[in-house]
């Protein structure tokens, strides 16, 4: 008798659905035969800009080291984190990415007799790595397609060990002002820990929007997440932290990989960190680009959320998969978000002035295949 082995997976695994990331440009290619070199791709939030020269530089020369394991500490890159935040090392978790933190500070402080508390369209991680451990999710209605953070508030319970909340917030770009954080940070008990991810903090440019790290002090129940995948534009490297009180880091090191950071995305983001030059040039174009697409959405009559990121949701109707999929045909993709329970919507990332035109102008034609344009 042949054995159902997915039976055999705990509870909260068997009912997960995988985590889809945005189109590969080669897997395109192969799709629909199209050459690589015109392919361009506006669906996962990577830096239009490429890599730092600096960070390119430092991984080059730890290629010479790949026979040899990281550094399971991390200590260069913890560091230069705690020189460029004013923190303790020993605040500093380090990730395979962010998605890898979230992942442990789920597991290290939830089960399956807890409540985790998110938000509506918020980022898919918080309710994959809820279900895996078999816990219980609630989502908390948006507002404006942003985070309600009153209610999720009041959706604490006795039973409530974390509560996740994206600012700025992927898919919808949405973004709550330092005030709103602060009250809302207040509101929580003590011995529920928030998470505070902050993928795209380094977009945001000034005093009014919150730094998570500078909560720290005042809130010894945060987490503040942050990652070296956007703004930093090291994705493939897959290099992500958080900080916390030391307590709380020191949980969080008994459950992390000892080598879950390459020795090349160690070098890399090390680096990295000492170019501050990249960092606003990636603002710069970031700023510069969301302005375009606004532009062209606007004169397309089209409705749009006003991002904080480095991405835009545009809404362009009931056929967003026939508009996406046209997109595809012409060699540009983006991200359908029907798995976020908007359907209408199509989420497009920064990139080149080029490459944004490009975009627009593909736009433009699936919209009049679709008869949504003249």
């Amino acid at each position: 008798m042949a054995i159902d082995y997915q039976s055999l997976a705990v509870r909260g695994v068997r009912a997960l659905s995988p985590y889809q990331p945005g189109k590969p440009i080669e897997e395109l290619a192969r799709e629909l035969g199209l050459n690589p070199a015109e392919i361009i791709k506006l669906a996962s939030n990577e830096n239009p800009l490429g890599p730092s020269e600096k960070a390119l530089s430092a991984a080059q020369a730890a290629l010479a080291e790949l026979c040899l394991y990281p550094d399971g500490n991390g200590f260069n890159l913890k560091q230069a984190l705690s020189k460029r935040l004013g923190v303790g090392m020993d605040q500093i978790t380090l990730g395979n990415g962010s998605n890898d933190v979230l992942e442990v500070i789920t597991r290290c402080f939830a089960d399956a007799d807890s409540e985790v508390v998110f938000s509506q369209y918020a980022f898919a991680v918080y309710p994959l790595v809820t279900q895996a451990i078999s816990a219980t999710g609630i989502s908390v209605p948006a507002r404006e397609w942003g985070h309600d953070l009153e209610a999720m508030a009041a959706a604490v319970t006795d039973r409530t060990r974390l509560v996740f909340v994206a600012n700025p917030n992927n898919p919808t770009g949405t973004v709550h002002k330092a005030d709103a954080v602060e009250a809302f940070l207040k509101k929580i008990p003590e011995d529920v820990l928030v998470v505070l991810d902050e993928a795209y903090c380094e977009y945001l440019t000034g005093d009014d929007y919150p730094d998570g790290v500078e909560l720290l002090s005042r809130f010894p129940n945060l987490i503040v997440c942050r990652t070296f995948s956007k703004a930093w534009g090291l994705a493939a490297l897959r290099v992500g932290y958080s900080i916390s009180s030391p307590a709380i880091a020191d949980v969080l090191n008994r459950v992390r990989q000892p080598f879950n950071v390459d020795t090349v995305a160690l070098a890399a983001a090390t680096a990295v960190l000492d170019d501050d030059a990249y960092l606003q040039r990636s603002r710069e174009v970031n700023t510069a680009g969301l302005r375009q697409l606004e532009q062209a959405f606007d004169a397309m009559g089209l409705s749009f959320i006003p991002s904080a990121g480095n991405f835009i949701a545009v809404e362009v109707g009931e056929n967003a998969m026939g508009v996406y999929q046209t997109l595809l045909a012409h060699g540009v993709i983006v991200r359908p978000i029907a798995g976020y329970g908007m359907p209408r919507h199509l989420r497009v990332s920064v990139g080149l002035p080029e490459e944004n035109e490009r975009f627009i102008e593909a736009l433009a034609k699936a919209l009049t295949a679709s008869g949504l344009s003249d």
